[in-house]
């Protein structure tokens, strides 16, 4: 039986711009809106959003513009720095960019008067991905058709520096693993160094090319996914540098792969923007098809939100939320729910004696 769902977005954004890529902050900001940040041709966006899936009193969602930061080029990548707080006094924002000029500019706002950038150079090439290291934020790693990947300060200073054997595609620094990076590289190859000791430890193998997108997944430090070819791969890194499993998933190619937050089992993916319409296809493993397809006008940028099984992609001058269903990620646990509403619900109709 087939199980997958072909839905319209849940919720959507108007942009001013194009959106060329759109990111969760994957941190806690110490606010119970969920700060989100997309990139067009010129500005980088930051705003807020809620969702009634986590908020009772909010019908649908919730979206506010904090600050628009002038960018006067294409935006091509977006990282959160661990150290944006919406709580602190004065609030700060802190993300670095890719651009098409092969330049990083890392932003530091108070949401006041305070909103300033600096610049790293030093790619040759067009820079595929970045991220910040996951607990203190003070370096920023990232990966370039240059067949470099880079680990800077935040005074743009050069702390690392990995030859690699093709383009990097993706770079992805745990939580956990605070001493490694994960770099995935376009021949097929995905490399784990130590940067104590700036070395390589593991490597795992796609076996087909070209490599997409990667990424590490937060809920298990064991598992790997990736996109290539036309097929997702999945990894289980204490069993084999070959992949666990993998399938053919769009017929235009596949783009990018991105784990759930919430979920180890949960990834998203998306196929190459076609002529009019992105495919967007959600992924269990405990299902044998797909089990949400979506389609966003010329759609670019995947992002899972930190505490939801909600991801979201942009587009022609909007921004596409997709919800997935709790009773399929957790049927046990939602038919729990429903066992404990309906007992409230009867209890509250019974008079106290």
């Amino acid at each position: 039986m087939k199980q997958d769902f072909i839905r319209n977005a849940a919720y959507t954004v108007d942009c001013e711009d194009y959106v060329h890529v759109v990111k969760f902050n994957p941190f806690d900001s110490g606010d119970g809106c969920s700060l989100i940040a997309y990139g067009g041709n010129n500005y980088v966006v930051v705003g807020t959003c809620r969702f009634q899936e986590e908020d009772a009193e909010v019908e649908g969602m919730q979206y506010k513009t904090l600050r628009t930061f002038h960018h006067g080029i294409r935006v091509d990548a977006i990282a959160w720095s661990p150290e944006t707080r919406l709580d602190a006094l004065p609030p700060q924002l802190r993300f670095c960019t890719a651009a098409s000029d092969r330049k990083l500019r890392l932003f530091t706002s108070d949401l006041q008067d305070k909103n300033e950038y600096k610049t790293f150079d030093g790619h040759s090439d067009y820079i595929n991905d970045l991220v910040f290291a996951p607990k203190e934020g003070q370096e920023v790693a990232s990966v370039s058709d240059d067949h470099t990947c880079r680990v800077w300060d935040l005074e743009g200073n050069e702390k690392a520096h990995f030859v690699l054997r093709s383009p990097g595609m993706s770079v992805c620094w745990h939580p956990e693993e605070a001493f490694k990076l994960m770099v995935a590289e376009k021949n097929g190859t995905i490399r784990f160094y130590d940067l104590i000791t700036q070395q390589a430890i593991l490597s795992l193998e796609c076996e087909q090319t070209p490599l997409m997108s990667a990424d590490w997944c937060l809920k298990n430090t064991l598992k790997i996914g990736a996109v290539a070819g036309s097929d997702w791969l999945i990894w289980d890194i204490a069993r084999s540098s070959y992949p666990q499993d993998k399938r053919p998933v769009h017929v235009d190619r596949a783009r990018l792969f991105r784990w759930s937050r919430v979920n180890e089992n949960l990834f998203a993916t998306t196929g190459y923007p076609g002529k009019t319409t992105t495919q967007l296809l959600v992924h269990h493993l405990g299902h044998p098809q797909p089990i949400l397809t979506g389609t966003a006008a010329v759609g670019s940028g995947l992002t899972w939100h930190r505490a939801l099984p909600l991801c979201a992609v942009g587009g022609d001058h909007k921004i596409f939320f997709w919800v997935t269903e709790i009773a399929l990620l957790f049927p046990a646990f939602y038919g729990e729910i429903q066992r404990w509403s309906a007992f409230w619900k009867h209890a509250f109709l019974v008079p106290l004696v």
